[in-house]
């Protein structure tokens, strides 16, 4: 059974940081790609970032270019998502997901945690 906790969310205040911790298990790992989803509220759930398992390409929003970085601790199942110079807009719930190389839709989500980034 798959598995994918996150963690780390929180308060912040605009222009600080946060990492974002996902923990997952049951996968196959060299079979999937991980990414990060937020959803403001009022607003679609939308992509953010990913990173595959092994090798392969990094992926960010043009919203987070720059600000954001994914990777990955193969040794401890983790995938992180750093957040720098956070802004209020940045304010949502974030989701880990899994999908399988090769295959667009997203099939296994965590459960979120909140970020919420003061004025």
């Amino acid at each position: 059974q798959v598995h994918l906790v996150e963690s780390g969310g929180g308060l912040v205040q605009a222009g600080g940081s946060l990492r974002l911790s996902c923990a997952a298990s049951g996968l196959t790992f060299s079979n999937y790609v991980m990414g990060w989803f937020r959803q403001a509220p009022g607003k679609e759930r939308e992509f953010v970032a990913s990173i595959p398992w092994i090798g392969g390409s990094t992926y960010y929003a043009d919203s987070v270019k720059g600000r954001f970085t994914i990777s990955r601790d193969n040794a401890k199942n983790t995938v992180y998502l750093q957040m720098n110079s956070l802004k209020p807009e940045d304010t949502g719930v974030y989701y880990c997901a899994a999908r399988l190389r090769g295959v667009n839709e997203y099939r296994y989500w965590g459960q979120g945690t909140q970020v919420t980034v003061s004025s």
